[in-house]
């Protein structure tokens, strides 16, 4: 079923697309070669800032707020389902939705330097970041115990541990440091992982959506 597929998107989407953008930022000399990962060379909103790279980046990662918009709101029905008591739903569509708009906030500034785009660029991202990952940790801690959902905790913690070791550094290194973009790819790459976990617990609970009409 393609909506049961949606976290695979929400995945593979990015992953793919800002990958490839920053190679072909690289490859044209107008970003720094290094594995990003390891070497924190450049951030992620480098490889979106560019040209050519930065074509394939928008037109990625604006799909991706709408793909990010659905998974959440389906994602909050299969909580219900699975919880009809749970008040968590709610909470999970509210901050997958913020950071979903965040998203596109974000993306629409990236490539102006005026004050006022690069403020909202930061905080766009920022908020991105936050809503994402504080979606996924609700839905996962309102999950019933499993490999897979402790699988999912992990995952979408460690991101939170990154955050607070990079406000640390940041404080002590400065803004402007390669431990910042490394952490940022890390983090990214987590919660990227987190949606391949909810596309098996999808798959194990066997998640389905109807159409009725009355």
């Amino acid at each position: 079923m393609l909506i049961r597929g949606l976290p695979l998107i929400a995945c593979l989407a990015p992953l793919i697309g800002i990958n490839l953008a920053y190679w072909i930022g690289a490859d044209h000399d107008v970003l720094p070669s290094c594995i990003p990962y390891l070497d924190g060379c450049t951030s992620i909103s480098s490889t979106g800032r560019y040209p050519p790279g930065d074509r394939l980046f928008r037109a990625v990662m604006l799909p991706q707020a709408a793909v990010l918009a659905f998974t959440w709101y389906f994602a909050a029905l299969w909580l219900k389902a699975l919880k009809p008591d749970s008040k968590a739903g709610k909470a999970v569509l509210v901050s997958g939705i913020a950071g979903a708009l965040a998203l596109v906030v974000y993306v629409s500034y990236l490539a102006s330097n005026d004050p006022f785009y690069e403020f909202m660029r930061r905080y766009g991202i920022y908020f991105y970041f936050v809503g994402t990952a504080l979606a996924q940790l609700v839905l996962s801690l309102a999950l019933d115990r499993s490999p897979v959902q402790r699988a999912m905790v992990w995952v979408i913690v460690t991101p939170f541990a990154l955050g607070i070791i990079n406000l640390v550094q940041k404080a002590i290194l400065g803004s402007e440091n390669n431990n910042e973009n490394r952490i940022e790819w890390i983090a990214s790459l987590l919660m990227q992982v987190w949606f391949v976990l909810l596309w098996v617990a999808w798959r194990k609970s066997r998640f389905n959506v109807r159409v009725q009409a009355g």
